[in-house]
């Protein structure tokens, strides 16, 4: 037992990747600029665990907030009593926020506290959820997010240097001719490529009606695989997911979404995936995403587009409940090399099983003193037309 001496919150902000970039133009209207929400919880043995909502890249000072008031309920309980501690921060959000923003802060008190106690016993945080068999991960690359053929041709290098076989894109109905040039080119790297379809965030969003014309339409110019679409239709419509994953030969997922692995659980239950996408900084914590692993007759690939410390906890889930797949984010990120050191290492298509203790992040007072919150770092949900490109431009 070691009982929870200080809870603060961290808000960090550093340079995310360039002027020009899609995301950047689309979702960041002051520039390239991110901001993560982090939390640092001290036990009373010294120790500090890090842990990371992923509401600090939307709403950094909401983040901030909600940690504040779920602070006083802790202080002075068991820090090791994880599971207690969650239903402790349960009470206190659920009647107002049971699916939403204070379930990333739940989350990130969790991972927090999951750092803390695998550190006092000098062991990776993976061996907290299960005895992993698996030294190494697959790799799934996810970007995509690109105007020019340059641009997905450089990040097709960048694969192909990591030894990485398997490509996500992003792309809409529109994108018949861009999605069947990037499959074509994905080949000659010998890389299988997944859609996501960005439907989270769409007002309204398509249907399963759609998104059938638009795979059947890209077949009629190539007879190239599809690995899997994500969030093709709107996260509320069950019924369009279960669509796609009855007509289309193609796997269907989603979830990022989630808050809750209730909610999760009786999706998978309904049979309208062919796997989910847990993220540990966003569904109440790293003991949340293996209550999904647990309870799931389909393996679950972890969400991973956060910043380090959520991209770290949900590696280490996905290790001690033994996955199969993981995403890397590719856009670049300059307190990335910063904190993960030498913990996040890719050879040959796979992640490497991290093996210091804890979550195997780097915090310290000059990181938070190099990368101070800047209060305009802030992503927008109110996606803007950057003037892409017609998808004419990728007839070939």
């Amino acid at each position: 037992m070691s009982k929870i001496e200080n809870i603060r919150t961290i808000l960090l902000s550093a340079d995310y990747g360039s002027k020009n970039h899609p995301e950047i133009l689309e979702c960041f209207p002051n520039g390239p600029k991110r901001t993560i929400g982090l939390v640092e919880v001290t036990l009373e043995n010294g120790v500090k665990g890090y842990g990371e909502g992923y509401l600090g890249v939307f709403a950094p000072q909401v983040f901030k907030s909600i940690v504040e008031l779920c602070a006083p309920y802790l202080i002075g309980k068991d820090g090791f009593n994880i599971l207690r501690r969650y239903k402790d921060l349960c009470s206190v959000c659920d009647y107002w926020s049971l699916q939403g923003a204070a379930r990333h802060t739940t989350s990130a008190i969790e991972i927090a506290l999951v750092d803390a106690k695998s550190k006092t016993q000098k062991c990776p945080a993976y061996k907290l959820f299960g005895n992993s068999e698996k030294e190494k991960l697959e790799v799934y690359g996810s970007g995509g997010i690109c105007d020019t053929k340059e641009h997905f041709i450089e990040e097709l290098e960048l694969l192909k240097k990591l030894g990485i076989k398997k490509y996500k894109i992003r792309a809409v109905p529109s994108d018949i001719n861009k999605t069947a040039w990037v499959l074509k080119e994905a080949r000659k790297y010998e890389i299988d490529v997944g859609i996501d379809m960005c439907q989270n965030l769409a007002d309204p969003p398509i249907n399963a009606e759609d998104v059938i014309n638009y795979i059947n339409h890209v077949k009629n110019i190539t007879k190239e695989k599809i690995l899997f679409l994500e969030e093709a239709v709107g996260p509320m419509d069950i019924k369009g997911f279960k669509k796609l994953k009855e007509i289309l030969n193609i796997d269907i997922c989603g979830g990022e979404v989630i808050t809750t692995p209730l909610e999760m659980i009786e999706r998978i239950n309904l049979d309208i995936y062919n796997f989910v996408q847990p993220d540990a900084s966003v569904i109440g914590g790293m003991h949340a995403v293996k209550e999904v692993f647990d309870n799931s007759k389909i393996k679950p690939v972890v969400h991973a587009w956060g910043g380090p410390v959520a991209i770290m906890a949900n590696y280490h889930v996905a290790f001690g409940c033994n996955g199969n797949l993981v995403e890397f984010p590719m856009i670049p990120y300059k307190l990335e090399p910063i904190m993960f050191g030498d913990q996040k290492i890719i050879e040959n298509g796979y992640l490497l099983r991290p093996e210091n203790p804890g979550i195997g992040i780097t915090m310290n007072d000059k990181i938070e003193k190099d990368f101070p919150f800047d209060k305009e770092s802030v992503y927008s949900c109110v996606v803007v037309d950057r003037g892409q490109p017609k998808d004419s431009f990728w007839k070939e």
